[in-house]
C-alpha cells in the first residue's frame, strides 16, 4: 500500500482546474468510500493501538506514528456501523482536517481515482438529515460516498463554536450589525459553525451548500442589478465542494467583471503551505484553516474596520 501515494505531491496541478483526486476505501466488503488525496499523509497497515480511558468511543485507540502519537478513529463505529474487527489486517489512513492529524480506521484502502468536481454531487435528498454523507459520485457503475469528516470530528471532539468576550469587544464600534457575510460550504456542520460565529458578531449571513449554488446565486444578484461587493462585506468559502470547488468559484468570482472586487476568504480544513500558495494563484484574498471561533472573528472584524476605514 506504501506505493499508492508515491506520487501525491506531484497531483498539486489538478487544484485549480475543479479536479481532485479520490483515495478510495472500504469500511466493510460492500460499499466504497472517498477521500481527498490532498488530506492523506500516509496509509499503513494498523499499528498496535493503546486504548486511552474516557476516550471518544469511536476512538479504539492512539499510535505511535514517526514520533507522533496519533488518535486513531473508527470510521466504521463514527458512521453508526458496526466497529471494525481483526485490526491487524486493517489499515489507518493518516490525514489532515482542520490543524489535526489523525487516523482514520479502514477495513481496505483500494485505488487513487482522478475525477472532475463537477462529478461529485451531493447526496440525495432522501437519505435524511443524520446521515453522515457530504457528497456522492459514481465509478464503474458504483456508488462512492464521500463521509463528512467534519461531522465525524465534530462528534467525537467537540469545539467550541463561542467566540471570545476580548474578541468580541473588537466588534464594539463596527457596523457589523449592518453587515452581510455570504458563506460557502457543504458539510453541513461546518456551515452551521461558520454561521453561529458570525451571528455572535452581529451579522446577517447568507449560506449556500457549494460552489455551484453560490456562483449561481450571485449571478442572479448581477442580473438584478446588484454589485455583490456591496451586497456582503465578504464570502467565506470552503475549498472541497461537490459541483465546484473553492478555488473554480473564486476563479469565477474574479474573472467576472461586475464581482471581481468582492473579498473572498478560503476556509478550509485543507492546511499547510499549498493551500496559502493556491490562494495567491486562484486570487482570493485571505485563507484561514478551520475551525477556530476566535480567528475567524478576527478576520472578520479586520475586514469590517478595513472597509470603514476607506
Amino acid at each position: 500500500m506504501a506505493g499508492v501515494l508515491d506520487s501525491v505531491n506531484q497531483r498539486t496541478q489538478l487544484v485549480g482546474q475543479n479536479r481532485l483526486e479520490l483515495l478510495l476505501f472500504r469500511l466493510d466488503d460492500k460499499q466504497l468510500y472517498g477521500i481527498n488525496v490532498f488530506k492523506v499523509k500516509e496509509v499503513l497497515q494498523c499499528p498496535r493501538l493503546t486504548h486511552m480511558p474516557k476516550s471518544s468511543p469511536v476512538v479504539r485507540g492512539v499510535a505511535n506514528i514517526r514520533g507522533s502519537t496519533l488518535s486513531i478513529l473508527d470510521l466504521s463505529l463514527a458512521t453508526g456501523k458496526p466497529a471494525l474487527e481483526d485490526l491487524s489486517n486493517s489499515f489507518v489512513i493518516i490525514a489532515e482536517y482542520n490543524t489535526q492529524v489523525l487516523g482514520f480506521l479502514v477495513r481496505s484502502v483500494e485505488r487513487i481515482v482522478n475525477m472532475n468536481w463537477a462529478d461529485i454531487l451531493p447526496p440525495p435528498s432522501g437519505v435524511g438529515r443524520d446521515h453522515y454523507l457530504t457528497a456522492v459520485t459514481h465509478i464503474d457503475n458504483q456508488m462512492v460516498e464521500i463521509i463528512d469528516v467534519e461531522k465525524v470530528l465534530a462528534e467525537a471532539a467537540p469545539m467550541s463554536e463561542v467566540v471570545s468576550m476580548e474578541v468580541l469587544g473588537t466588534a464594539a464600534g463596527t457596523r457589523a450589525a449592518s453587515c452581510k457575510v455570504l458563506v460557502v460550504d457543504d458539510s453541513s456542520v461546518a456551515r452551521k459553525q461558520v454561521v453561529r460565529c458570525l451571528q455572535n458578531l452581529g451579522i446577517e449571513v447568507v449560506a449556500r451548500n457549494d460552489g455551484r449554488q453560490a456562483l449561481t446565486y450571485l449571478r442572479g444578484l448581477v442580473a438584478e442589478g446588484k454589485k455583490p461587493s456591496e451586497e456582503f462585506i465578504m464570502m467565506i468559502s470552503d475549498i472541497e465542494m461537490p459541483e465546484m470547488d473553492g478555488y473554480t468559484l473564486t476563479t469565477e468570482v474574479r474573472q467576472d467583471p461586475a464581482m471581481q472586487d468582492m473579498h473572498v476568504l478560503l476556509h478550509t480544513s485543507l492546511s499547510g503551505v499549498f493551500n496559502q500558495t493556491m490562494v495567491k494563484r486562484v486570487g482570493a484574498d485571505d485563507f484561514l484553516a478551520k475551525f477556530q471561533p476566535d480567528d475567524l472573528a478576527k478576520r472578520v472584524v479586520e475586514r469590517i474596520r478595513s472597509t470603514d476605514d476607506n
